[in-house]
């Protein structure tokens, strides 16, 4: 009786504490951004199959019962028109080859104008920030997605570069239901190719950005003639 007690005494579980706790978590949030600074590695030399926001937007479709298709066909950057890569640029990151993955000059300018009430041109979060967003986290926000975000985007600009960065985005980014990446996104709004697409058309794209759900290109008359002037006085 005395063994059989002993024995229980022995292979008793270990207590579980809020420091072991704090450690387990800690431990696999370690793993995650490991984990993810590793695909960031990769994703320089492989095209991604699919994303977070994408995986989001099929879930979403199927927890609701909805139709889904999904158009996304990844085209190196050569096959996208300048004039789309300046207009995104212009409307979303006009600072993108000057700064190394945040520009603290459009953040304070966000906060100020937030502040004072203003209405934003753009927000503060660059090109590089949206990709990663993109790639790992969706459309979710907390304070611990943002703080991974911000923790990952000085790796993909030290292991990415600035061409593939901007690739990358062109190719995942959301267009509209289901539409991701540039050659989708001009074949569904203008059957034409990325290639293909004029200025007129690129910056009525770029203007979707912000809110690619409820945005149409050929609506966006008014801010796409703002974009226009912001890539004209960029040299473009």
């Amino acid at each position: 009786m005395s063994e059989n007690l002993s024995a229980s005494r022995q292979f008793k579980l270990p207590k579980i504490t809020w420091r072991r706790l704090f450690l387990w978590s800690a431990y696999t949030l370690c793993a995650l951004w490991i984990f993810c600074a590793l695909l960031l590695v990769a994703l320089r030399f492989i095209d991604p199959p699919t994303t977070a926001v994408h995986l989001e937007r099929r879930f979403s479709a199927f927890l609701h019962g909805k139709p889904y298709t999904e158009r996304y066909q990844f085209v190196p950057l050569g096959e996208i028109s300048p004039n789309l890569q300046h207009a995104v640029i212009a409307a979303e990151d006009e600072r993108f080859y000057q700064h190394h993955g945040f520009d603290w000059q459009a953040i304070q300018l966000a906060a100020e104008e937030d502040m004072d009430g203003g209405k934003r041109f753009r927000g503060g979060s660059t090109i590089t920030q949206q990709l990663v967003k993109n790639i790992f986290f969706g459309t979710s926000r907390s304070y611990i997605r943002k703080a991974a975000e911000t923790t990952l985007v000085p790796v993909a600009e030290l292991v990415l570069g600035k061409k593939r960065i901007l690739e990358l985005y062109l190719n995942v980014v959301e267009w509209g239901p289901g539409v991701y990446g540039a050659e989708a996104a001009s074949r569904y709004h203008f059957k034409t190719t990325a290639r293909a697409l004029n200025r007129e058309e690129a910056a009525e794209l770029a203007a979707v950005l912000p809110s690619p759900i409820k945005r149409k290109p050929q609506r966006m008359t008014h801010y796409s003639g703002i974009i226009l002037e912001h890539m004209a006085m960029m040299g473009w």
